[in-house]
């Protein structure tokens, strides 16, 4: 199985999950050209897409799911409250009925060879979900747009060969910012993101011997910076409550407008 951000961030988010016969997109939040084009540095076309998963409806995870879905006729997986918000978005412009499949979280549902498996998320959108992934005995999870996590999310997220999980924002830079202040409280509140801290703690109490690799995600452009998301991560799994050291994993950032490293997962 592979995991390969081909857009991560603030601005417009669009990652792959595939195996050899199974080519998966978590939300097109960027162009339909720029999604072409980060499929093409993985070798797979468009046409190879077997579906579109969308976590939820905001323009950073649809932008580019009107232009993909009417050209190649991609089947769209989300929720009922996503499916509705995304045919009520004029900018996504006129969709199919029938491209569309619900789904609900905590309910699996397999697509060809990949074993796919929503959970709720809180975050400020009609019935968003982060989606775990599994082919044969391994696991990945794509999670980001959270403002808070629970026992559910940790449950949720045990046993994962790797993860991709938000670090939104550096919460000093975020104070400081030229936000306005209801949206800075947006952000911090409980349906909003993760903070690179924040994140660091949910790592903390899922990390296990057979995590391979972290790919911290969803940076935000202007309260974030990659190396503050690295580092405060870092720093979190070496002094946090656990017998781990950062350096005992693979710690990546994903890339906001580039294709990231591919990870294998053997």
């Amino acid at each position: 199985m592979r995991l390969c951000s081909i857009a991560s961030g603030s601005s417009g988010n669009c990652i792959y999950v595939g195996s050899e016969t199974t080519h998966l997109l978590v939300d097109v939040g960027i162009s339909g050209k720029r999604t072409e084009a980060g499929l093409n540095v993985l070798e797979i076309s468009p046409k190879d897409l077997d579906g579109i998963l969308i976590t939820h409806e905001h323009a950073d995870h649809i932008a580019g799911i009107g232009v993909m879905a009417r050209k190649y006729e991609i089947p769209i997986y989300a929720t009922k409250g996503t499916i509705k918000s995304i045919k009520a978005c004029n900018s996504v412009g006129k969709i199919d009925d029938e491209l569309f499949v619900e789904l609900e979280a905590d309910s699996k549902f397999t697509i060809k060879d990949i074993c796919v498996n929503p959970m709720r998320i809180s975050h400020d959108a009609a019935e968003p979900v982060a989606y775990r992934f599994g082919y044969g005995n391994k696991k990945v999870a794509i999670c980001t747009d959270l403002g808070v996590f629970n026992d559910y999310t940790v449950e949720s997220l045990r046993g994962m060969d790797a993860l991709l999980i938000e670090a939104n924002h550096d919460v000093n830079m975020l104070q400081v910012g030229p936000y306005p202040y209801y949206l800075k409280q947006r952000i911090l509140g409980d349906k909003g993101h993760l903070s690179n801290e924040n994140s660091g703690r949910l790592l903390n109490r899922i990390l296990h011997d057979n995590l391979g690799t972290i790919l911290l995600g969803h940076l935000s452009k202007e309260n974030n910076l990659p190396e503050l998301a690295y580092e405060a991560v870092r720093m979190e799994i070496t002094y946090g409550d656990n017998h781990y050291k950062a350096e005992d994993f693979d710690i990546q950032v994903a890339k906001r407008n580039e294709v990231s490293n591919i990870i294998q997962i053997a």
